[in-house]
């Protein structure tokens, strides 16, 4: 493999240029339809070998999207939300087979059976129950999900629910003493050396956030543009998504998970096992926060993907080559044109086989 590359000694410090791997270029050139902008990475034995954009973070400025380019990951959101629960359990503020009445108070009798690892792994019953970016307060939120219906009894199956990482992430605070983001960014994002990842508390600029597409091209602003809280998105979206970062910093984060920054074996062992079944044909499965495939080609792979209307990104680990594999992109749907969800398989994998 052709690469350019500067890698250095401490997993907070990326330095310029970015690595541009020259297989990998020529790869996307092939497999990308023109028009949409994004970033990938890709990273192998704890190297980053490949950080560069393509098209456009913002149109109408001209912006081209880098490797420090801030976006909007979406439901990869929820491994952090994961990781924080970890984080606390390790402190021994919790366990994760608590009742979620030990963290949020009395629950109705339906939901009496619920832990923080039904939570985790989808499977406390719980739906979904408004618009990501509805005015709702943490405690509003906990009062609206609990009262409402269950779509099936604690651990039946899996069943995704949003509302769910929200739940977690007031547990998180009221476990802490911490506000969510706080919590993060003190126990998990400054020991992996990552600045720009938050809600409110990385000091952006306008100009560093990637501006979001809908599938006629019409913009869509930047992430921060829609309405937000004070300290980062209202509670229908806090925990469960809307975290901003860049693939600089979910190299970082890779980094860490990696070795011992920021969570112990047993935690990470506790996290990536296998829990519940979501796709009998694909045998994929789900654990606190990540989706598993214990066989593929390249062997085993812990990733989640995010999406919205606008966009999409995929965060893989395939853990027995040491390969991780990030890619975003600010319109991930074209109306007559393209659809890069459906690419994600052939994207996702042609790139760890190039790592």
């Amino acid at each position: 493999m052709t690469s350019v590359w500067i890698h250095a000694a401490l997993a907070g410090t990326l330095l310029a240029p970015a690595p541009v791997d020259k297989e990998i270029v020529s790869f996307l050139a092939r497999t990308l339809p023109d028009g949409p902008g994004g970033t990938v990475a890709v990273v192998r034995d704890g190297r980053l070998v490949h950080c560069a954009g393509f098209g456009l973070a913002d149109r109408e400025r001209g912006t081209p999207a880098g490797c420090e380019t801030v976006y909007d990951i979406m439901s990869i959101t929820k491994q952090f939300t994961a990781a924080a629960i970890m984080k606390l359990q390790m402190m021994g503020k919790l366990r994760t087979t608590d009742r979620i009445s030990a963290h949020l108070g009395r629950v109705p009798a339906d939901k009496r059976a619920i832990t923080l690892r039904h939570l985790l792994t989808h499977t406390s019953g719980l739906g979904d129950l408004g618009d990501d970016y509805v005015p709702v307060s943490r405690d509003t939120m906990i009062r609206r999900a609990l009262a409402a219906p269950l779509r099936q009894a604690p651990g039946a199956g899996f069943r995704y629910s949003n509302l769910g990482y929200s739940l977690l992430a007031a547990v998180v605070e009221r476990a802490s003493g911490l506000g969510y983001e706080r919590f993060l960014a003190t126990h998990l994002f400054a020991p992996a050396g990552m600045t720009r990842t938050g809600y409110v508390l990385p000091r952006w600029s306008p100009g560093d956030l990637a501006v979001e597409y809908d599938r006629r091209g019409r913009r869509q602003g930047r992430p921060t543009e829609h309405p937000w809280a004070k300290d980062g998105p209202y509670w229908y979206l806090r925990g469960n998504g809307g975290m901003l970062s860049t693939a600089a910093d979910m190299y970082r984060w890779h980094r860490a998970l990696e070795g011992g920054t920021v969570l112990s074996r047993r935690a990470k062992t506790e996290m990536f096992t296998p829990r519940v079944l979501t796709d009998r044909r694909e045998r994929h499965y789900y654990g606190y926060g990540w989706g598993i495939v214990p066989r593929t080609r390249l062997g085993r792979v812990t990733e989640h993907d995010g999406g919205n209307d606008w966009s999409f990104g995929q965060y893989a680990r395939f853990t027995g080559r040491r390969v991780m594999v990030f890619w975003i992109t600010n319109q991930a749907y074209s109306t007559g044109g393209w659809n890069l969800e459906d690419l994600n398989g052939q994207l996702t994998l042609g790139l760890a086989e190039r790592a």
